[in-house]
């Protein structure tokens, strides 16, 4: 009898041991996956991206991009009651522990981050769509995306500032460090073909839909980065080193469909379909279900972009 008693509480403890571990992955599977942040800084709306991992049973680590700068790991998420929290050290914007504290209600995040510049920011987040295409994608024919002769078709990043890039002899340039430049029309499937020049040490990038930057760099010579010539910045690593030496042209070629994408450089195909999992440090928003224009960074140096042309499906 007494064997039986000891069988049947094992059972139930069994039981509740089950149905305690199936209600804590019920818990995590509701903050687990990819949001897209809002966040509040002083008179504008800066955006952000989390992803959410399981690692292992129990523990949640991540991602995080602030408004600017790298996809940043998480070494652990703590989410309880629907309450996330997590610290990662300081990257570019101040020196002490950024600290993120949230809640998710309605499959909406609402909370504050704490910056790394010691200043606290709220915002919001939801879900980041999946941009999945059920359907091949044919291009038309290309069809140019600067002049050659002005910047007509472009503007400054910040409609209400003047823009430092000009149109001459059909290059555009940028001769020093101001605002990024968008192309005023807007998209959302597309192949970009364009070419770049720049000086040694010099910076840049073209931002796909304004969102997802793939990296400009003087990187001739160096091992292949998620943060060095032709990334997808902080995300996505070339297979191998595409760049020329400093103060030749560099022909690009990339393709973006929904969220993969395909980056030749130089005729050498560097990155090819692959996902791009959220936006990079310096988007220009966080609405990434939303078209966006092609941006030229011009906030970090010298650069020269020309032959810039597009192709959009039929």
């Amino acid at each position: 009898m007494k064997n039986k008693i000891t069988k049947c509480i094992g059972f139930i403890g069994a039981f509740f041991l089950l149905l305690s571990n199936s209600i804590g992955a019920q818990e995590m599977e509701s903050i687990i996956g990819k949001w897209d942040l809002n966040v509040q800084m002083e008179d504008k709306i800066a955006p952000s991206w989390l992803e959410v991992k399981l690692s292992g049973r129990t523990t949640l680590v991540g991602y995080f991009v602030e408004y600017n700068g790298s996809a940043r790991p998480i070494s652990e998420v703590h989410f309880h009651d629907g309450i996330v929290d997590f610290t990662i050290p300081p990257q570019w914007n101040g020196n002490t522990d950024l600290h993120f504290s949230g809640t998710l209600q309605n499959g909406k995040l609402k909370g504050t981050i704490l910056g790394s510049n010691s200043i606290a920011y709220s915002f919001e987040g939801e879900r980041a769509p999946k941009l999945k295409r059920t359907e091949v994608v044919n291009f038309g024919k290309a069809k140019p995306l600067f002049n050659g002769k002005n910047l007509e078709g472009w503007r400054s990043e910040s409609d209400d500032q003047k823009t430092q890039w000009i149109a001459e002899e059909g290059i555009l340039k940028n001769p020093y460090s101001g605002k990024n430049l968008c192309s005023t029309e807007v998209f959302e499937d597309f192949k970009l073909q364009l070419e770049v020049r720049y000086p040694k040490g010099s910076n840049s990038g073209i931002y796909l839909r304004g969102r997802y930057e793939v990296q400009v760099e003087d990187s001739y010579g160096k091992d292949p980065s998620s943060i060095l010539f032709g990334a997808v910045y902080g995300f996505l690593t070339p297979n191998q080193m595409a760049a020329k030496p400093a103060g030749e042209w560099q022909k690009f070629d990339i393709t973006l469909i929904g969220r993969r994408v395909t980056v030749s450089i130089n005729g050498k195909t560097i990155i090819h379909d692959q996902i791009i999992p959220g936006i990079t440090g310096g988007a220009i928003d966080s609405h990434e279900g939303l078209p966006g224009p092609i941006m030229l960074q011009g906030d970090h140096g010298k650069v020269e972009y020309r032959n810039i042309s597009i192709r959009l499906p039929e």
